[in-house]
């Protein structure tokens, strides 16, 4: 694992590592999402760089095939005329259709969707499912807003974006800010438009119309799926452990849901604001109740459980990490462990991180965690799971039949466990065994690799 201050050997790679960042220098967190891919890739790029060179092929991978940038017209509740912008990042499909969750929140834009829409192809390659990597959203934000301005939101986003989605073409789904009540409201408006009935245009729909069962829990079931396989590679498993969960949104409770049906005990979550501490394990059906019902603040917890803490965030390190726990499962934002957090979990016996939100943790600090021999699940391999599933989904309204909820949480766990297994052989083959980060960049980019190799120079 390498960040952005070291220079890597091979000519060739440091030539379009340099050009990106040139020519993106205003676009932070896709510059260091493709550093961080790039930088693991050098054996391979070595091995075959006269071909790769030749097609341009890393060029063409760090540069999306298509970015869709509009306004967003809407009305809110007092009559008045509100404008967002919108976007559609296309990133790459030689594999497949676009597939990538749509964000609303005010911290959207055009750098950070390109880095999630640029994780996003090599996270899709990992699941063996035949799906591209996209990404969009808005920088509206749907909190304090009321149903009916988010409906009036959605359709007008709609609106737009029904001109380049379609169920072979580009398939969304939620992100942070997107839920069942978005992707119900998005759906509807593209159905009216469209007039036809299209369900696999759209995935994270009701089961009243097309969804699947395990999509809402897929991406915390299958974050723990892989870190029951990893742990197990590495002797230990996750039976009796501590853990804590940055985040307390749909990622974390599912996380938190199946650590416990695992034999863990989840001492503590959180959201922007603070975190809970509970040293009995956290009531998830009270979290749920806050969160899912309410959409009210952690620090209610306390109003039920009044023997739990509750700490204020304050620093550059979020009060949730300051509790002590063997597995660490950031399912927040981006950059949520920095190399100071790092280095607090691994005095405090942090044994394991897995990521559950996307590039929740800066470079250095994951070459923390691997320089302490902390194991360390990538997200791009570990949240794998909600994508997976909606390609499960795609599946499903391609046949016109629905699996049961054992069929697919079935299908979830084996996708989860070959990613695991794909990642530890491809790390072990190129001399990295044991670091899951350098083994699911790799994996990823060879399948991708082949595929635009075969396609010719488009």
């Amino acid at each position: 694992m390498t960040n952005s201050a070291v220079m890597v050997k091979n000519e060739y790679l440091q030539e379009v590592i340099n050009k990106v960042k040139e020519k993106c220098g205003f676009e932070p967190e896709f510059i260091q999402a493709m550093e961080e891919v790039l930088t693991t890739l050098e054996p391979v790029v070595q091995k075959h760089e006269k071909e790769y060179k030749d097609i341009a092929l890393l060029e063409r991978l760090t540069e999306p095939e298509r970015i869709i940038s509009f306004r967003v017209p809407w009305l809110d509740d007092n009559g008045k005329v509100q404008v967002n912008r919108g976007y559609r990042v296309q990133f790459n499909g030689a594999i497949g259709p676009y597939k990538g969750g749509l964000r609303f929140h005010p911290s959207v834009n055009q750098s950070i969707l390109k880095f999630l829409g640029f994780e996003q192809i090599f996270k899709n390659a990992l699941t063996g499912l035949p799906i591209g990597g996209g990404k969009g959203g808005s920088d509206f934000d749907p909190k304090g807003k009321s149903d009916n301005e988010i409906m009036r939101f959605c359709q007008s986003f709609m609106t737009e974006l029904q001109k380049y989605i379609g169920q072979d073409v580009d398939v969304p789904a939620g992100d942070i800010g997107v839920g069942a009540r978005e992707i119900g409201y998005l759906f509807g408006q593209f159905r009216k438009i469209r007039n036809s009935y299209e369900a696999g245009v759209l995935t994270g729909k009701g089961l009243e119309y097309g969804g699947s069962l395990v999509r809402t829990q897929a991406t915390g079931y299958g974050l723990l799926y892989f870190m029951r396989e990893m742990l197990k590679a590495n002797g230990q498993n996750l039976n009796g452990k501590t853990v804590i969960i940055s985040g307390s949104g749909n990622v974390a409770i599912y996380a938190a849901e199946k650590a416990y049906e695992f034999g863990a005990k989840v001492l503590g979550m959180s959201d922007s604001n603070g975190c809970i501490y509970d040293e009995n394990g956290v009531n998830l059906d009270i979290i749920k109740e806050i969160k899912e019902v309410k959409r009210g603040r952690i620090k209610e917890y306390l109003n039920y459980v009044p023997n739990a803490i509750y700490s204020e965030n304050s620093g550059s390190v979020p009060a949730v990490y300051k509790i002590k726990a063997e597995i660490i499962l950031p399912c927040a934002t981006q950059n949520d462990i920095n190399l100071e957090t790092a280095k607090i979990l691994v005095a405090n016996g942090a044994i394991a991180v897995g990521e559950g939100a996307n590039m929740p943790t800066t470079p250095d600090a994951v070459e923390y965690f691997i320089q302490n021999k902390v194991l360390f699940a990538p997200g791009k391999a570990a949240n794998a799971g909600g994508v997976a599933t909606s390609a499960l989904e795609m599946a499903q309204n391609s046949m016109r039949y629905s699996w049961n909820y054992d069929e697919v949480d079935q299908k979830l766990d084996g996708i989860m466990t070959n990613i695991f297994k794909n990642c530890e052989k491809a790390a072990k083959e190129y001399g990295y065994e044991g670091n899951y980060v350098v083994g699911a960049n790799i994996a990823a980019f060879r399948k991708i690799a082949k595929a635009m190799r075969a396609q010719g120079v488009i």
